[in-house]
C-alpha cells in the first residue's frame, strides 16, 4: 500500500467533524483520497452503486439520524461485494455495549472521536499504517479498540 493510493470514506453528520477529519489527513503524509457522506443513507445509497469504486477503510460514525453507523455496519457486512470493507467505528460514545455490537458486527477497530486535532492525527496515521494487527495476531477483543 505504500506507493498505492488508499480510498478513505467518512459517514458521519457533523460537519464539523467531517472538516475536522479531512483536515487531519490533509497533514497526514500519507497518500490518500479522502470522501466524506453526511448520513447512513447517503453512505448505503453510494456503496450499492454498481460499478462504484469501495473505499478501503470506512469511517463510521454510529449515531447518525435515519439510518445509524450501526444499521449501516450490519448491511454493509451482509452484502457480498461490501463485506470486506476494512470499517472504523469512529464514534463519541465510549460505551461498552457499543463497542462490543460493533466487534460481533464485524468492525475491524473501534476509535473514540478524539478533541484534541494531534490526537485525531495520530490516531488516523495509526489505523492507516498498522497493518491491522489481527491480520498477523488474529482478531480479538483486545486489539480492537484503538485507542492513545
Amino acid at each position: 500500500m505504500q506507493n498505492e493510493i488508499i480510498r478513505v470514506m467518512l459517514a458521519d453528520d457533523d460537519e464539523d467533524d467531517r472538516l475536522f477529519f479531512k483536515d487531519a489527513f490533509e497533514e497526514i503524509k500519507i497518500k490518500t483520497e479522502v470522501s466524506t457522506l453526511k448520513n447512513g443513507i447517503e453512505l448505503m445509497n453510494f456503496l450499492n452503486q454498481p460499478k462504484v469504486i469501495l473505499p478501503h477503510i470506512l469511517f463510521l460514525d454510529l449515531n447518525m439520524p435515519g439510518k445509524t453507523g450501526m444499521d449501516c455496519l450490519r448491511e454493509i457486512k451482509s452484502i457480498d461485494r461490501l463485506k470486506d470493507i476494512a470499517i472504523a467505528i469512529y464514534s463519541t460514545s465510549a460505551s461498552e455495549e457499543d463497542i462490543e455490537e460493533t466487534f460481533v458486527q464485524g468492525a475491524n477497530v473501534y476509535i473514540k472521536k478524539p478533541h484534541e486535532f494531534s490526537a485525531l492525527k495520530k490516531i488516523l496515521e495509526d489505523v492507516i499504517t498498522i497493518n491491522w494487527q489481527y491480520h498477523t495476531s488474529g482478531l480479538n477483543r483486545d486489539n480492537f479498540l484503538l485507542s492513545l
